[in-house]
């Protein structure tokens, strides 16, 4: 099969939005290849004994796509950028269980762009720039945004562009200024971690 017309996937979300389940059974073959690019580029970013296998990921996202009955699915663009905060949450809720299993404790946290190579104690890192991220959104959602697509969602500058509305430019300087302000923020989380260990 090859790759699907954007207008088929969006004539298929919007049917799927008027209820009728059989869009969803079209849809889901059409989405599959797209949904594995996302699926691998998370997991690129995981140890390589992950304990959460790239299927298991898709699998999960599957099941709590059937469950977003209250989107009003705009297009094609909308309904990946959707998918990829549903694998960076089920990412986060596996990486926090790992965290709760093994008591945390001596996290490292890394630059941004550093964080997709460093290997040992990737979910407290996860975790780290996951609560930076939502104190970017309290500050700026739109680059809480955009980040979230571009780091945990693996899309390209032109792929943000297409799902946020942006021109490739604004995307570019927000990316730029949205790395800036977590490096600060992941940094001043570090040095204060540092000081309650001296106390």
């Amino acid at each position: 099969m090859g790759t699907p017309f954007p207008q088929d996937v969006t004539g298929l979300l919007l049917a799927w939005n008027q209820g009728d389940a059989a869009a969803l059974e079209e849809l889901l073959p059409l989405v599959d290849a797209e949904l594995r690019r996302l699926a691998h580029a998370y997991m690129r970013r995981e140890n390589p004994d992950h304990t959460l296998q790239t299927s298991a990921l898709i699998n999960e996202a599957y099941l709590r796509l059937v469950d977003q009955q209250q989107v009003r699915w705009q297009n094609r663009a909308h309904f990946f950028g959707i998918t990829a905060q549903l694998m960076r949450r089920i990412l986060l809720d596996h990486a926090r269980g790992h965290a709760r299993a093994k008591r945390g404790g001596g996290a490292q946290l890394v630059p941004l762009d550093e964080a997709a190579t460093v290997s040992e104690q990737k979910a407290v890192e996860l975790i780290a720039l996951d609560d930076a991220l939502q104190s970017l959104e309290q500050f700026d959602a739109r680059k809480s945004r955009l980040v979230e697509l571009r780091f945990f969602g693996g899309l390209s500058s032109e792929e943000v562009a297409e799902v946020m509305q942006m021109s490739l430019r604004t995307v570019e300087r927000e990316w730029q200024k949205a790395k800036a302000w977590l490096h600060q923020a992941l940094t001043e989380q570090k040095e204060g971690s540092s000081d309650a260990d001296l106390r």
